[in-house]
């Protein structure tokens, strides 16, 4: 298992986190709008692991049609972050020098603290950000990351990406989560823009990930 976090005061949103936050649809940040999606994307463990393996290398960005520009690892040691046993009993933090992988292209895997661009369109509009990874996950059944926006965009927050295989039924399900604060004028006048561009955004993420797809829930 390999947990790990970062946190610093660079990315342009308070709540940094909050897309685990286990009431994020009735409670989200505030002036955010939260969404979550659920989809199953096939079973068993080579399919945990291809699509944990393609999550990790921004698969869902770039076959989403976005490009994927400027990956900076953050410096120094990685922090290990804070995980909890059977019990949810917190386990001290630690910090530990994790190897970096890098894809077939040369790209850095998504690791903790790092930064990165993103160039592209969704529904018409602009998708440009600069982008921090806030955590990692990499666990028996669980492989994600979340992202946070640091500036650049036309809007703030978050968005979370898990592959979770489930022990129960062997099947394995992606979910993303996300919550956004409207920042460019003409989404702050609209609203209902932001609702939609997230919509695209998930069927992309989808797509990218299980070109099959499977039934959302």
């Amino acid at each position: 298992m390999r947990r790990g976090t970062f946190r610093d005061d660079t990315v342009d949103y308070a709540a940094v986190g909050a897309t685990h936050a286990p009431d994020l649809m009735q409670y989200p940040p505030e002036r955010s709008i939260p969404a979550e999606n659920s989809w199953r994307i096939g079973s068993g463990v080579e399919r945990f692991r291809s699509a944990g393996e393609a999550l990790l290398t921004w698969t869902a960005q770039r076959a989403s049609g976005l490009s994927v520009d400027d990956v900076r690892p953050a410096p120094g040691p990685a922090y290990a972050g804070v995980s909890f046993d059977a019990e949810g009993n917190p386990i001290a933090p630690s910090k530990n020098d994790v190897e970096q992988r890098f894809d077939a292209e040369g790209t850095p895997f998504a690791g903790p603290g790092m930064t990165l661009r993103l160039h592209g369109r969704v529904s018409g509009m602009r998708a440009d950000a600069e982008l921090r990874v806030i955590s990692v996950t990499e666990e028996k059944r669980r492989i994600g990351f979340v992202l946070g926006t640091v500036g650049g965009s036309v809007v703030r927050g978050e968005e979370s990406f898990d592959i979770d295989w489930r022990e129960d039924n062997d099947e394995v399900w992606f979910t993303v989560r996300a919550f956004d604060a409207p920042n460019s004028l003409l989404y702050r006048v609209i609203p209902p823009l932001v609702k939609r561009r997230r919509r695209e955004l998930f069927a992309r993420y989808l797509r990218a990930i299980s070109p099959l797809y499977a039934t959302p829930v």
